[in-house]
């Protein structure tokens, strides 16, 4: 029972952050398809929002993963590199997708 519990958490860390990268992925796809289709003075609004919502799947993975990290990780474990880059990614997403809304298109 236990086991089951603790794959569930995981399995809800990995899928948002799946879905962080997915959403980081189709924010580009947008950007390019904006960049070339939207009018002079247009705001890149729908990637913004892509780009804002994959910054709350990665809040939301780091603090699954933070919260239950004690549940199946010993103490004397530290928490990587990896989830260091995760906290840093998430403000830089973050303010990524805020100036995606800002962003005016150039001549």
């Amino acid at each position: 029972m236990c086991l089951v519990w603790l794959s569930e958490w995981i399995q809800a860390v990995q899928a948002t952050m799946i879905l962080s990268v997915v959403f980081s992925v189709i924010s580009l796809f947008l950007f390019f398809c904006q960049l070339f289709t939207l009018q002079k003075g247009g705001r890149f609004f729908l990637t913004g929002i892509f780009q804002i919502l994959a910054s709350l799947f990665v809040m939301s993975g780091v603090t699954i993963y933070t919260v239950k990290n004690a549940d199946w990780v010993p103490e004397a474990a530290s928490y990587g590199y990896a989830y260091i880059l995760a906290w840093v990614a998430f403000p830089i997403a973050l303010i990524s997708g805020f100036i995606y809304i800002i962003l005016r298109k150039r001549e």
